[in-house]
């Protein structure tokens, strides 16, 4: 029957789950214990659920004798891995609080996050690429180099006792710093304390903290509930029909949402195989991984899969079981979507939608959605919640066909953000709906497509970046008098950051100087391609700047067009 306004519900036939994810892992490996439950290629390692549930068992149990007991927040600051998950596995069973630490962080924003949630432990790479996690670790804590592992008593990050390094066999010893392979070693798999810790956890306790930016130039740190995430995965993986017979190729990040949840917790609710074909996005690495380990699904965000389609040594690979996989992080182009659906194999992909705060997805596609509505709309409410478009200005529900702000209540929504309720009430409001700030359409059938955002929220290949907090930090530079930062359009990522600075009267500046500024500050993403110097801002007649006139004349300048998307 045709909505007459926009406002849906999902099913409510399958119950939710009331188990913490701990237990609800380990009846799923005590039913399959011999079924490979996680392949890691670039780390060539294999584990079986069984096998999996031991390791995290022993981390549970380490974890317990560094002191640290439920409710504590340990950080987990690397790219994707088999520690990763065994963190993922092994906190929630203890009741530890992991906190993702995005790989891309860089000192200032490292410092917040550590001190913002008040981490006692953190679990770090040494480095990647022409990240040195161990030297920006050492330049905020100095007192590491003395400190006995355990015991770290550092100034500027005065919560944090224990760092532990993921390393690799043979290498070197680094001081003040655990190896994660004797912290593993360590724990003891029969450790009686970690079923009894067990037994005192609620679903409903908090499990996760993800940093999303804020408009007010700070990360918030979205708190995330067992309940929260471990429901999500699994109608997630429901999407997909997902079954132990499937194995899903995980190329995108774990320290997001996408990875950890859409990823390792879909598979894991289904009893399937998780692959990660390499620690960072390489498509090449992706595609082999695709033929080699015949996966049944594959994840990523648009720019992954044009890299793969794009990529010289394409036609080389046997992409023939492939079937499902989620497109999602940013607007899905609808011809990438088809090109994916005809040349990958990809018969089956879902688009997904949600944010963070909603542990992430509030819509989904799902296998047997029609062609025309999967590759135009981000799908139909998920099951046990309810989503509407509502009249920003009046918070009355519209219309289906007239576009307004996108709001879903249920299950999903987060416990709030990390030691900021006044935020946490400006997101949601008094009958429990999150005010997502995106602009939404709802069909008279209940599928949603994304059309633009409230907020000035850009979305460079996938990663979320609010522009307030990028001027944030611009402002910190010596010259810098003001600084408005927007998103224009990239065929490539989606949007590029564009600022607009107006130097301080005498200073000379140029753009050279403003990156040099960022680098090593600010995550890589977070600089702007674009910089322009200017003496003033379009404001309107109360002063209030006029962001869309900066946006128009510098896709004029640039001769720049706005990509169609899903």
């Amino acid at each position: 029957m045709p909505l007459n306004q926009s406002l849906a519900r999902g099913a409510t036939d399958v119950p939710l789950i009331e188990q913490t994810i701990g237990d609800f892992f380990d009846d799923m490996a005590a039913r399959q214990g011999e079924h490979e439950a996680l392949v890691s290629v670039h780390e060539q390692r294999r584990y079986s659920y069984a096998a999996l549930r031991r390791e995290a068992d022993r981390l549970a149990s380490a974890l317990l004798q560094l002191g640290l007991a439920p409710g504590d927040r340990v950080g987990i600051w690397s790219h994707n891995n088999a520690p990763w998950v065994l963190m993922q596995i092994a906190t929630a069973k203890v009741g530890l609080i992991l906190v993702n630490i995005n790989p891309a962080y860089r000192t200032s924003e490292l410092e917040y996050a550590l001190n913002k949630v008040s981490c006692k432990a953190l679990v770090t790479m040494k480095s990647f690429k022409t990240s040195d996690y161990i030297g920006m670790l050492r330049e905020l804590a100095p007192e590491l180099a003395t400190a006995a592992p355990g015991q770290l008593q550092a100034a500027r990050l005065p919560h944090l006792r224990t760092v532990a390094w993921i390393d690799a066999a043979g290498a070197d010893e680094l001081p003040g710093l655990l190896r994660f392979s004797a912290l593993l070693e360590s724990g003891d798999a029969e450790d009686p304390r970690v079923a009894a810790t067990a037994k005192t956890l609620k679903a409903t306790d908090p499990v996760n903290i993800q940093f999303t930016s804020g408009t007010t130039g700070f990360p918030k740190g979205a708190t995330l509930t067992h309940r929260n995430i471990l429901n999500n995965g699994f109608f997630i993986g429901e999407c997909m029909k997902l079954t132990p017979a499937d194995r899903v190729c995980i190329p995108v990040p774990l320290y997001h949402c996408f990875g950890m949840v859409l990823g390792n917790l879909a598979c894991m609710t289904h009893g399937s195989t998780i692959v990660y074909p390499n620690d960072g996005f390489d498509p090449l690495t992706v595609m082999q991984a695709v033929q080699a380990e015949k996966c049944t699904g594959l994840y990523g965000v648009p720019t992954m899969f044009i890299a793969e389609l794009d990529h010289p040594r394409f036609a080389e690979f046997d992409f023939s079981t492939l079937r499902t996989g989620i497109m999602a992080g940013s607007p899905c182009p609808s011809e990438v979507m088809k090109r994916v659906v005809e040349q990958m194999h990809l018969s089956e992909i879902t688009i997904a939608y949600g944010m963070t705060e909603t542990s992430p997805v509030s819509c989904q596609s799902s296998t047997d959605t029609p062609l025309d509505k999967r590759v135009s709309t981000v799908g139909q409410v998920q099951p046990h919640l309810e989503i509407k478009i509502v009249d920003p200005e009046t918070g009355a529900i519209v219309a289906p066909g007239v576009p307004g702000e996108f709001c879903t209540r249920g299950y999903s929504v987060m416990h709030g953000y990390w030691g900021d309720e006044e935020r946490t009430r400006e997101a949601i409001d008094g009958e429990g709906w999150m005010h997502t700030g995106d602009l939404a359409v709802m069909d008279a059938d209940g599928y949603v497509n994304i059309v633009g955002r409230i907020k000035d929220l850009v979305i460079r290949g996938g990663e979320n970046i609010y522009p307030r907090e990028i001027e944030e930090f611009l402002y910190r530079h010596p010259k810098v008098q003001d600084v408005q930062v927007v998103g224009l359009p990239d065929k490539r990522y989606g949007e590029e950051l564009c600022a607009w600075i107006i130097p301080k009267p005498g200073q000379s500046l140029d753009a050279d100087e403003v990156r040099s500024f960022c680098t090593g500050q600010i995550a890589h993403y977070k600089v702007p391609k674009y910089i322009e110097f200017v003496t003033e801002f379009p404001m309107t007649v109360t002063g209030k700047i006029q962001k869309f006139k900066i946006r128009d004349t510098m896709k004029s300048r640039l001769g720049l067009q706005e990509e169609k998307t899903a």
